[in-house]
């Protein structure tokens, strides 16, 4: 990888079976959500429907193993939801899912057809290297509370990305920071797939992002590098439309 990316042996104990693929880009092309972008987060709804079958993102067997993680860490999963359920929660609500630009729209709809975690970040804005750590509490991070920037930190232990500035995403993938968050000025990004093994299909997320990235983005530049951590055999739990 260009970007050296590494999970810490504190984050392997935690969770064993986690494993994530990582999709590095250069030369994309952004620019405000279309109707292209949201005919695609309408179809990803459609599928994770299929896939649930009538019951709650939280049911869904990825969904509990990411549950069981958060709560071992000292989360609790019903306040902060890995970023998947949280985006099904919102897929199967009557506002549907938020619209922000092509990009991040994209890499959405694969978190909800695919139900993983899936994130975006501007590697232009990425100082140095990425790490998943236990958190000191004494880290940086850059959000936003009540319209204006602030700076918080994270618990102690916590699970977080970080980058060697500071803490790029909370809560494993709870909240992304605005420091390195796709804007339509983006060009170059880092999307990381993340998952519990066995409860997914990270590889054909990733050639799903990877041919949706070439579509939006004609020219640009896409690697696809192969699953890292856990691994076994993906059997989905209920009929889905991914395949």
């Amino acid at each position: 990888m260009t970007l050296a990316l590494t999970v810490s042996d504190e984050v392997r104990t935690l969770a064993p079976a986690f494993t994530h693929v990582a999709v590095e880009a250069t030369g994309l092309v952004n620019a405000p959500s279309d109707a292209a972008s949201s005919a695609l987060l309408d179809d990803a709804a459609r599928r994770l429907a299929q896939r649930l079958a009538g019951r709650a993102p939280h049911e869904d067997p990825h969904m509990a193993a990411w549950r069981a993680v958060y709560t071992a860490f000292g989360s609790k999963p019903n306040r902060t939801r890995n970023s998947a359920e949280a985006l099904a929660k919102r897929a199967l609500a009557d506002g549907g899912l938020p619209r922000v630009n092509r990009l991040v729209d994209v890499y959405n709809a694969i978190s909800v057809a695919h139900l993983v975690p899936v994130g975006g970040e501007d590697t232009g804005h990425i100082v140095g290297s990425m790490s998943l750590v236990r958190a000191s509490g004494e880290e940086p991070f850059h959000t936003v509370a009540g319209g204006e920037p602030v700076v918080e930190h994270p618990d102690a232990g916590e699970v977080v990305w970080r980058d060697d500035e500071g803490v790029t995403c909370r809560r494993w993938n709870w909240r992304q920071g605005v420091r390195t968050r796709l804007t339509e000025q983006s060009a170059d990004a880092l999307f990381l797939l993340e998952g519990m093994a066995p409860h997914c299909d990270l590889v054909a997320a990733g050639a799903e992002l990877a041919e949706l990235l070439e579509k939006f983005s004609p020219g640009a530049r896409i690697t696809v590098h192969p699953p890292v951590g856990a691994s076994a055999p993906f059997t989905p739990s209920a009929p889905s439309a991914q395949e």
